[in-house]
């Protein structure tokens, strides 16, 4: 492997999730968040290597690792299983790490046990949180690089494996959301129709609250189906409660700078929750369920409100509306962006190659 030096330019693979394509359609926040990642390395001038699925779009270089995004071809009937996708997918950049001084993997904590057959150093961000067999993987890999992307994942895996993990936010490209200084009629609603997110809980802060609310996103399985027709469905009535469905990154952009507030009463657990700082980009202030990372996420009184409890949130409306959009904007900034983000990486990246650079040289000299 090639060495490098903190002022040289970097050849890295970043090996994206195969769901949806990079940058995605409609919903995909790990992909998004490959796209823009990948945009800003290469717009910095580093030469970048992008696995993904064919119907993806980059500045760098890209390798198809499938005609069309998992989601697509499952619809088609073209595939069925995910991880012999993802598998072969790290497989092919491992295959040709040599020509990297850096492989950056998506794909999740199955793919981890790998890196070890990489000729370059391997960092993983993981986008969910980890479950049983995941601890398992990370408990017999410590060696392996993992950069979580909050506080919150970085606990849930070292608590779970003795695994330390490093933390990088997740940042967003703000010229790609368009604020309003002034706040809407409406309280917002976006995210998965299930019971993690739990839409029934932003139509009672709504409802307690006084105002109206649009829901804006889809069920993505059996279980949601269910729940969204039971429990959603039946409030639905256009002019307390509107649903809109699944939106591209326009219809959500014009449907969080238009809103007085964002609602995100989690009721489960995730790794970051980027629906926040997409709000806040629009200068849109949240008001959420203190749980994973959303004191990590929101700066009280700042860009937003948090409570304990589903009940004290819609005290918080009021306050919402008072606060000023410019600067719910302008310090989401300052923490969120995705220049922030690469900086981030890079030096994670750098490091990492330095840490592999010595290892090769011990090794080296102990052969010679």
């Amino acid at each position: 492997m090639k060495t490098t030096n903190s002022s040289q330019l970097l050849r890295i693979a970043q090996v994206g999730p195969l769901w949806t394509s990079v940058p995605p359609k409609t919903y995909g926040g790990a992909e998004l968040i490959v796209h823009w990642l990948t945009e800003e390395l290469v717009a910095r001038g580093h030469d970048v290597t992008l696995f993904a699925s064919k119907d993806s779009r980059t500045t760098g270089q890209l390798r198809a690792v499938c005609e069309y995004s998992l989601e697509e071809a499952m619809a088609r009937g073209s595939a069925y299983e995910y991880e012999h996708y993802a598998i072969s997918s790290l497989t092919t950049a491992i295959q040709e790490s040599r020509h990297f001084d850096v492989i950056h993997c998506h794909l999740g904590y199955s793919q981890i046990p790998l890196a070890v057959l990489s000729k370059a150093p391997v960092i993983f961000t993981p986008h969910v949180l980890p479950f049983t067999d995941d601890l398992w993987v990370l408990k017999h890999y410590r060696n392996v690089c993992i950069a979580a992307v909050s506080h919150h994942q970085a606990k849930a895996i070292s608590s779970g494996s003795d695994h330390e993990a490093s933390v990088v936010h997740h940042g967003i490209d703000f010229s790609m959301y368009e604020p309003a200084t002034t706040p809407g009629q409406y309280l917002l609603f976006l995210g998965r129709m299930g019971p993690q997110k739990s839409p029934l809980d932003a139509i009672r802060i709504a409802a307690a609250s006084g105002m109206p609310i649009i829901l804006a996103g889809k069920p993505q399985n059996a279980d949601e189906e269910r729940y969204f027709s039971r429990e959603i469905t039946p409030l639905v009535d256009g002019t307390n409660v509107s649903y809109v469905g699944p939106v591209n990154h326009q219809k959500k952009n014009e449907l969080l700078r238009n809103a007085a507030a964002l609602l995100f009463p989690i009721q489960g657990e995730e790794a970051f929750g980027m629906i926040m700082i997409e709000a806040m980009a629009c200068g849109t202030p949240v008001i959420a369920i203190d749980r994973a990372s959303v004191s990590e996420v929101i700066d009280y009184g700042k860009t937003g409100f948090y409570a304990k409890s589903i009940d004290e949130l819609a005290s918080f409306v009021p306050q919402a509306l008072s606060l000023d959009r410019n600067i719910v904007r302008e310090k989401s900034m300052q923490r969120f962006s995705h220049k922030r983000m690469v900086d981030d990486y890079i030096e994670l990246y750098k490091s990492l190659i330095s840490v592999d650079r010595v290892k090769t040289d011990k090794q080296q000299a102990l052969v010679n």
